[in-house]
């Protein structure tokens, strides 16, 4: 059941191709660590105080971290995803449900995450998988019968693939949901007699198979939902997704982005209907935009609330301020943190507001700086 769910999140690795001094997990998508992505979604799932498998830069870890509910689990010689897992075992109920996840596998939906849950049987496991085009250096999904169609038997690792295993294009995401008892023993008798002389969690599928043990999957909408970062280059490529992912949200919410590909979010947007926005806008914490809101080239939104009809004009900045009905702002305009303007007020270009209050109907319209003051109405 959902009550005895146990998230392990694996985040120990350097992740020696991002070339920093950061812990892999670290590395930002949308202004939010990787691992802090995947641990909201587990928190989501209802995991309350997920389990996190760390080791290196673990001071890094919990400068970042460190004050949410988290079970820190040391990794101190990474050894492999199974001996990475058999070191939260301390923390697993026999009758936990244990999801695996990943530390820098940020795009998993919470959506594709309830339907793997939902595949596990009552005392089987259940993988997420994904069909790939390519599916070159994964472990491909073996299956029973002819044409693969049948119950899962195992993972083959690439480099232990038989020429025909190779065409197989259904591919293991390492997501996984198991049975903690199970999972115990499995983990237990784990090998590192491989290539890389690592224990892999992989290898507890085919020992659940010789069991009889029933093995079930999932399968994510995108498979950017199961891409991780290892350099710079894909962490660049699962920000795209992400950012993809969030202007389609908004377009579906009613919003006009002048070109989807040109936007950035990095906390929350809420719109009402019409909503325009145009190219290069950043919206940071959490933005609220009335109905029919026009935000022109080049804003930055950050924890803002704009009211219905209002018009931000180019190059606009607006921080932890809130602005009107049918008001117009910018271009060129900054308005600072505690900046209140009433329905119907204007600010031109150049003007910067800081904690001021600028009434209904009022106008600053050019070169002006108002601080630390209440401006009446008209």
């Amino acid at each position: 059941s959902f009550m005895a769910l146990n998230v392990v999140i694996l985040a120990a690795g350097k992740g020696t191709r991002m070339k920093s001094d950061l812990p892999k997990v670290l590395h930002k998508v949308a202004e939010r660590p990787m691992v802090q992505h995947v641990i909201d979604t587990a928190r989501a799932l209802g995991a309350d105080k997920p389990q996190l498998v760390y080791g290196y830069g673990a001071e890094a870890l919990q400068a970042v971290m460190g004050r949410q509910p988290l079970h820190w689990v040391l990794q101190a010689e990474q050894l492999g995803t199974g001996h990475a897992v058999a070191q939260a075992i301390p923390n697993i109920a026999d009758d936990d449900t244990v999801l695996v996840l990943y530390g820098d596998v940020p795009l998993t939906r919470l959506e594709t995450l309830q339907q793997l849950l939902a595949a596990k049987p009552a005392n089987g496991l259940a993988i997420l998988t994904v069909n790939l085009a390519n599916p070159t250096g994964y472990g491909r999904i073996v299956r029973a019968g002819e044409n693969n169609g049948g119950k899962v038997t195992g993972i083959v690792e690439q480099k232990d693939a038989t020429p025909e295993q190779l065409k197989i294009t259904e591919v293991n995401s390492g997501i996984m949901a198991l049975p903690g008892k199970q999972l115990k023993s499995w983990l237990g008798r784990l090998s590192n007699s491989n290539a890389q002389g690592e224990y892999y969690l992989t290898d507890v599928i085919a020992m659940a198979h010789s069991e009889g043990v029933e093995i079930a999957t999932a399968q994510p909408q995108n498979p950017m939902e199961v891409e991780g970062a290892n350099n710079r280059v894909q962490l660049a490529a699962l920000e795209r997704a992400y950012q993809q992912r969030k202007a389609e949200e908004l377009m579906l919410a009613g919003a006009n982005l002048r070109d989807p590909a040109r936007i950035d979010v990095r906390g929350s947007v809420e719109v009402g209907n019409d909503v325009m926005i145009d190219i290069n806008v950043i919206f940071e914490g959490k933005v609220v935009l009335g109905k029919g809101v026009t935000v022109g080239a080049n804003c930055i939104l950050k924890d803002c609330v704009i009211g219905d009809n209002t018009e931000i004009k180019p190059n606009s900045m607006i921080e932890k301020a809130s602005v009107g009905a049918d008001c117009s702002v910018g271009p060129f305009a900054r308005l600072r943190p505690d900046s209140v303007m009433l329905d119907d007020s204007h600010v031109g270009n150049f003007v910067e507001m800081k904690k001021t209050t600028l009434g209904k109907g009022s106008k600053a319209n050019h070169l002006t700086y108002l601080g630390d003051a209440v401006i009446g109405a008209k």
